[in-house]
């Protein structure tokens, strides 16, 4: 039986409804993709399997009456293969000097850092669908879903280099115990830490916020370095806490970097990168031509800041909306999406004044806006080639919750400059 040329490219995207299907939607598709992503290299042979699976359910989906085989699903999905390997914005480097795994991927921001270094990402894991879909436009890759599955954890591939991932911050019950492994059990950090224990990656490097250095009066981060050193054994050096802005972009943006090297390596020093003595600005990041009326604000929405703020300051507070000059660095731009008021900035190019969308009041003439999407894309080092697929709620969130590629790839860089010939 040969169903090849009766299957369409949709085909292969669709749901599959069967209530037998082998693999679930979500990991399906991530498995299909990063087959074809891999088809020219050996990882390629990680995702085969569960690829043709997937393939055989969608068959089974669209062709009811016939009896689908595994021989068949394979045969479509190599007749189809050129056409569902497309053009993306950040293709896999063609010569990769080492293999990564991006973990709590979000939209990409480690995997353009590290493809940017040389490396290919042979998984990646992102349980957002809205992050997965940028992630999708931008690598031509769904991520696998919830990492903390062990089903997920079963697809990712043995033989990579780098373990890279922006766990979140969560505080341990380890009251009356040696802060260790079985004490992480229930958060995310467990399930990086598993990951590690298991494939025995030459180097980690993890990004989380500033504030978990002293999150728990400091037991968070001193029982995740117990485990990384103690029990997983790696020469982790102290992490260190390092600002966007001294990386190349123009935000003020602080996070903790902890890196780690596999002991029988013999690295046991390590220099975080030092900042730059450039300092890009606001100006550096603005959109070329005139933006559209719905970023700027109505005189009603101005007038709640203006008296928000103003509340705060009777009570001491310094809370409240800012305008960034353009010769400044930006506030940072914050998980969920959320800070754009206290990143406005002026911009007198505004020519037509009618609101596109409903808001309450007039459109202000004191050229008072809010960055646009890709002007946070910016502040965050991502290039204006990266593709914004989703709408502008959304993609303040994603970027938001990125890292800042520009501090991710200066260390990711010394990190491999560390390992030297251990990749070879």
């Amino acid at each position: 039986m040969k169903l090849d040329s009766n299957i369409s490219l949709e085909d292969f995207y669709q749901k599959p409804s069967r209530a037998n299907r082998v693999v679930d939607n979500c990991n399906g598709k991530a498995s299909l993709t990063h087959y074809l992503h891999h088809s020219n290299n050996d990882m390629s042979e990680a995702y085969r399997p569960s690829a043709i699976d997937y393939v055989q359910s969608i068959l089974a989906d669209k062709f009811p009456s016939k009896s689908v085989s595994y021989e068949v699903a394979e045969s479509a999905l190599q007749y189809h293969l050129p056409d569902l390997i497309h053009d993306v914005p950040f293709p896999e480097p063609e010569n990769p000097i080492f293999k990564f795994i991006d973990l709590f991927a979000g939209i990409g921001g480690f995997r353009v850092a590290m493809q940017n270094l040389g490396g290919a990402c042979v998984f990646s894991s992102e349980w957002d669908k809205y992050s997965q879909k940028t992630y999708e436009a931008n690598f031509g890759e769904i991520p696998f879903g919830d990492i903390t599955k062990k089903e997920t954890k079963a697809y990712i591939p043995h033989g990579f280099d780098v373990l890279c991932a922006g766990f979140p911050c969560q505080a341990f019950s380890i009251a009356g115990k040696r802060g260790g492994f079985e004490d992480t059990r229930g958060t995310l950090f467990f399930d990086v830490a598993e990951i590690i224990n298991k494939h025995q990656p030459k180097a980690f490097m993890l990004e989380n916020v500033k504030g978990l250095s002293s999150h728990d009066k400091g037991r968070t981060l001193a029982t995740i370095l117990n485990v990384l050193r103690t029990d997983l054994n790696y020469y982790v050096p102290d992490p260190k806490v390092m600002n966007a802005k001294n990386f190349g972009v123009p935000q003020n943006r602080e996070r903790i970097f902890i890196v780690g090297f596999r002991k029988d390596l013999g690295v046991n020093t390590f220099e975080y990168p030092e900042p730059l003595t450039k300092q890009p600005t606001i100006a550096d990041i603005l959109e070329e031509q005139e933006v559209s009326v719905k970023y700027y604000l109505s005189n009603q929405y101005l007038n709640t800041l203006i008296a928000h703020r103003a509340r705060h300051e009777s009570k001491g507070n310094g809370f409240g909306y800012e305008i960034v000059a353009h010769n400044d660095v930006a506030n940072a731009v914050v998980c969920g999406g959320m800070g754009r008021e206290r990143n406005l900035i002026y911009d007198h190019r505004l020519t037509n004044f009618v609101p596109v969308t409903h808001i309450k009041g007039e459109v202000n003439r004191e050229g008072i806006r809010k960055m646009t999407p890709r002007e946070w894309a910016r502040l965050q080092g991502f290039p204006d080639k990266f593709k914004i697929v989703v709408a502008d709620a959304q993609a303040y969130r994603q970027f938001g919750n990125s890292v800042a590629v520009p501090a991710i790839q200066a260390t990711a860089e010394k990190i491999i400059e560390r390992l030297g010939s251990s990749w070879l």
